[in-house]
């Protein structure tokens, strides 16, 4: 009998997970003092539940902040503070209605509310609307709902591959079909907004042009356990929060330099013709195997799509270049700092 593919099995977790911040600060602040290039990102779980550590880490060391937060307690922290974190990706999934469908009657009110709040107290740095595509391929219309709302920065992750018990042929099948037809039609709306002077930070089509440009070969773009780790409550250090408690990808803990924590790649793409321009997708999916070969080949099915529609559009954007309605510069961003790029 052919064993089943439980990642229980394969990993080895540890299910007294911390839950209580337990990272002396001085400590925090020498291990970050020894990387000349550390950013900060508040990441959770729901960062703003703990305020106070936030404003404790913004006080006692001095580099840049980034975070990534559900948005509804962005109004209880300080504009003093909130303006040390210069980006801030917000979890919104498009409409008031896609948005509280997926996260609740009342989210997206309050969401907007306090993003208008922050935005007249002040706030200078960038908002990212970081969304989040599960049942629904209608890519498209949902980042159309966003830029309508003012939003000119805006990420995207599929929901698919994390879990192994979500995944049905026939309904994915679908989806990636639909979905791939709304990424094409969302890249000409957007070169289309390029040739009229509105240049619009959808990451995932930003950052890959970037390297198409620059004929750039990349590793996993989101960063993951080759140039950004995770610091549990703890102190334990793994290569992103979603491997928190997973023992085989603890990287160390803060008693590591930077350059002694452990890194982790990529092998199963060696094959794959857009291995360079992709870097893999995610380190959880491709070791965890939560899905079949089919279904992981329907996901590259998705990102496959989406470089070779860009590919496609170089052309057209050496032309606006060219003709200075565009620079090399406006697709140049911020590496690892939240948008995993690849969807």
């Amino acid at each position: 009998m052919k064993e089943e593919n439980n990642l229980s099995k394969t990993w080895k977790f540890d299910f007294s997970c911390p839950n209580k911040w337990d990272v002396d600060i001085q400590k925090l602040k020498k291990f970050i003092d020894n990387d000349k290039d550390a950013v900060i990102i508040f990441y959770g779980g729901e960062p703003l539940l703990q305020i106070e550590k936030i404003k404790e880490i913004i006080d006692k060391i001095n580099v840049p902040f980034r975070m990534q937060t559900n948005g509804k307690l962005l109004d209880k922290l300080p504009i003093k503070y909130l303006n040390k974190i210069d980006k801030i990706l917000i979890s919104l999934d498009g409409s008031k209605e896609r948005t509280d469908y997926n996260r609740g009657y009342g989210t997206f009110d309050k969401v907007i509310f306090n993003i208008n709040k922050i935005k007249s107290e002040g706030y200078k740095g960038e908002l990212i609307a970081r969304m989040t595509i599960s049942e629904f391929p209608d890519v498209y219309e949902q980042v159309k709902n966003l830029v309508d709302l003012g939003f000119k920065s805006i990420h995207w992750q599929l929901d698919a591959g994390f879990y192994k018990c979500d995944f049905s042929e026939d309904k994915f099948s679908r989806f990636v079909e639909e979905y791939n037809k709304s990424v094409s039609k969302l890249i000409s709306y957007w070169i289309d907004e390029i040739s009229k002077g509105n240049f619009i930070r959808i990451y995932p089509f930003v950052a890959i042009v970037d390297s198409l440009l620059k004929n750039e070969k990349t590793l996993l773009r989101c960063g993951a356990g080759h140039s950004g780790y995770a610091i549990c409550p703890n102190g334990e250090i793994v290569a992103c929060p979603i491997m928190n408690c997973i023992k085989d990808f603890e990287a160390g803990d803060l008693d590591f330099n930077f350059n002694e924590l452990k890194k982790f790649t990529i092998n199963e793409c060696s094959e794959c013709d857009i291995r360079d321009i992709c870097g893999g997708r995610c380190l959880y999916w491709r070791k965890a195997k939560l899905w079949d070969k089919k279904g992981d080949g329907l996901i590259c099915n998705t990102i496959k799509h989406l470089v070779s529609e860009l590919k496609n559009k170089i052309p057209e954007i050496n032309r606006l270049i060219d003709n200075n309605t565009a620079t090399k510069n406006d697709f140049e961003y911020e590496k690892y700092f939240g948008p995993e790029i690849i969807p």
